[in-house]
């Protein structure tokens, strides 16, 4: 049982995840807005949600061609809800990198799924973010 503790301890050491975490608490995404809002590789983003599913501190589920993701609610790793809640209670309001996590979701959320998850889909996440007025790397 202690080796399901130390799947979700690793899970959440990351930042990376946290910030992911984080960004789920206000509700499902779709992977391709999780990628948008991170600027990383989607490669990377899917090791970092294969990992926080694997923990059970995530729930995915497939629409058509997209992949959604929720926090767990409950599931086979009884230390995952603990754990969540706890994350809740010990990130930081103010944080500069969940702020702009914060802001450039709210507009990534403001474009629809088959323009964002489209192989082009990075420069609609730049025109709405970063060519209108929101600055989302603002300290």
């Amino acid at each position: 049982m202690l080796d399901q503790f130390e799947l979700v301890g690793r899970a959440v050491a990351d930042p990376n995840r946290i910030r992911i975490l984080t960004m789920l608490k206000g509700g499902e995404l779709c992977v391709c807005q999780i990628t948008a809002v991170l600027e990383l590789a989607a490669a990377t983003v899917s090791k970092h949600l294969s990992l926080l599913r694997m923990a059970g501190l995530v729930r995915q589920r497939k629409d058509g061609r997209w992949i959604y993701y929720r926090l767990a609610e409950h599931g086979a790793n009884p230390y995952a809800p603990g754990m969540l809640a706890l994350v809740a209670t010990l990130v930081i309001d103010g944080d500069p990198v969940l702020e702009g996590d914060c802001v450039r979701l709210a507009a990534v959320k403001d474009i629809a799924l088959d323009v964002l998850c489209a192989p082009d889909g990075k420069a609609a996440v730049s025109a709405a973010c970063c060519g209108g007025s929101v600055d989302v790397h603002a300290n």
